[in-house]
């Protein structure tokens, strides 16, 4: 009974001395198969850092290479259509601007074109009426030279030296009046020069006269900062108006510039230009009307 026992005992023992053992060797083969892995993970790492060391080859490396060279011409695209862009906006830009100019340019000629002949016309007109005037008059505006006494010169006088000063430039008479008021001041003076004669019964005394004029009215014209007040209203450059003179006329105006004694308008229908005095508008001769710029 013994012996059994101890034998039943050694068996048991057996058995346990064998599991050990083999969960020692599967802990080894475990290990063994770890480190066998941990070699071949970092075998293959050092193969892909050769590859990316020697030229490259490395497939992550040319497929992320790839990528980033598709992202890089794309960026250049881009940024040759907005430079493509710019340049054709510049260049709209360029002719708008350039065709402005030109405008201007031919504008600004025409404006001093015909300011430049209404400056003349005047110049005319203003000569014409001095013509008229003396040859209403009989006076002659030449400056006659002044009759000097000539001495004999003695022998052992010097000889006279010849005066080269200048001669004084003849007068110029500036008008500002029309030419209807100043034809009726000439003839007034022409009929007070005349002799008085005596009166006969069929002479124009004796008749019946007509009823004198009444006083021209006048008007309260001015200019200020470069706008006109006339007949308590405010005119400004390029403000459409009516003009009317003596002779009842009514012209569609447009004033073009505002100066410091006068305006110059310009006539709608044929755009040539008037100058206005600010003496016309004050005693009536022309008359200024608002109208609808329409």
């Amino acid at each position: 009974m013994a012996g059994n026992t101890h034998m039943h005992i050694t068996n048991e023992d057996t058995e346990d001395a064998s599991e050990t053992d083999l969960a020692k060797h599967d802990e080894d083969d475990y290990v063994e198969i770890k480190e066998q892995m941990y070699q071949d993970k970092l075998a293959s790492l050092k193969r892909q850092l050769q590859q990316l060391q020697e030229g490259g080859t490395l497939q992550e490396y040319q497929k992320r290479m790839k990528k980033l060279d598709q992202q890089y011409r794309e960026r250049l695209r881009n940024a040759d259509l907005f430079l493509q862009l710019e340049t054709e906006q510049v260049e709209r830009n360029y002719i708008k601007e350039k065709k402005a100019a030109v405008k201007e340019f031919d504008d600004k000629k025409v404006e001093l074109k015909e300011n430049l002949i209404a400056e003349l016309e005047e110049k005319k007109k203003m000569i014409e009426n001095e013509k008229l005037t003396m040859e209403l008059t009989g006076d002659s505006m030449e400056v006659k030279p002044i009759m000097t006494r000539k001495l004999r010169r003695r022998p052992n006088d010097p000889v006279p030296i010849p005066d080269k000063r200048r001669k004084p430039a003849p007068a110029q008479l500036n008008y500002l009046l029309t030419d209807e008021q100043i034809m009726e001041d000439l003839r007034t003076l022409n009929k007070l020069k005349s002799p008085k004669r005596p009166a006969s019964p069929s002479s124009p005394e004796h008749l019946p006269s007509t009823p004198l004029e009444a006083p021209t009215q006048r008007y309260e014209a001015r200019i200020e900062e470069g706008k006109l007040y006339y007949d308590k209203r405010w005119y400004h450059k390029s403000q459409a108006i009516y003009l009317e003179s003596k002779e009842n006329t009514k012209i569609s105006c447009v004033i073009s510039s505002v100066g410091t004694n006068e305006i110059w308008v310009r006539k709608t229908s044929d755009s040539t230009k008037m100058r206005i005095y600010l003496g016309q508008l004050q005693r009536g001769a022309f008359v200024i009307r608002r109208r609808s710029a329409a």
